[in-house]
């Protein structure tokens, strides 16, 4: 069963990693190749590190240790490897009507600057003015610093924001802010990310004008 949900707001914020971009070869890769060097199951590494900064991950999996190498190492794979970057279905299209309109729009990511526009470019995405990106802010999600920065440089209150994630710590970030959060499938399932409303992808999605702001339908399928 689904469900047809209007939203208002003024401005869109979006999670990149399984939101905007599909990164999972990507990702998988990389995470792979650190957990194979240090003999942990990737299934658990991979749990982990979604929706989160990298060195979350590493921390977590690795406590009391130094990171530094092994974080640039991970980095510089991630920034060179971009083989299988893909547009999350149907967020062109969203994206080019918000663009179209001159809607409000920013990308709110645990990756850091230099690869979220690799990442965004790779899939044949626009970027935005508005960009906010982990090594920018002191805490990543499921703190709400990152969105909440977001909406005080894109000029709009929290409450008038709409937040996409695909992540449960995203989602968390998002709701901790005050704002109103729509749950992707493209990562975990919608009885996983246990949040509502929830949609397939963008194809679920279509965003329009609305006086000073926007509105959005949205097919809930959770």
């Amino acid at each position: 069963m689904s469900e047809r949900i209007f939203l208002r707001g003024k401005a869109i914020l979006f999670d990149m990693d399984g939101t905007l971009v599909d990164s999972t070869r990507v990702v998988e890769r990389a995470w792979g190749w650190w957990a194979a060097r240090h003999s942990l199951p990737l299934e658990e590494v991979l749990t982990f590190s979604h929706g989160r900064p990298g060195k979350a991950t590493v921390a977590h999996f690795l406590p009391g240790q130094e990171h530094a190498q092994e974080i640039a190492e991970l980095s510089h794979f991630e920034e060179t490897e971009t083989e299988g970057i893909l547009a999350v279905p149907g967020a062109l299209k969203v994206l080019q009507a918000l663009e179209a309109n001159h809607l409000t729009w920013a990308i709110v990511t645990s990756a850091w600057r230099k690869l979220t526009e690799i990442r965004v470019a790779g899939a044949g995405l626009p970027l935005p003015a508005i960009i906010v990106p982990i090594d920018e802010i002191h805490n990543g999600k499921p703190d709400p610093e990152g969105f909440l920065r977001a909406a005080e440089l894109l000029g709009v209150a929290p409450e008038e924001c709409v937040v996409f994630e695909d992540t449960r710590p995203g989602i968390d970030a998002g709701l901790s802010a005050g704002m109103q959060v729509v749950g992707l499938s493209t990562t975990f399932s919608a009885q996983q990310l246990r949040h509502r409303p929830v949609v397939s992808d963008f194809h679920d999605v279509t965003v329009f004008p609305d006086g000073e702001g926007l509105r959005i339908e949205i097919e809930d399928r959770s």
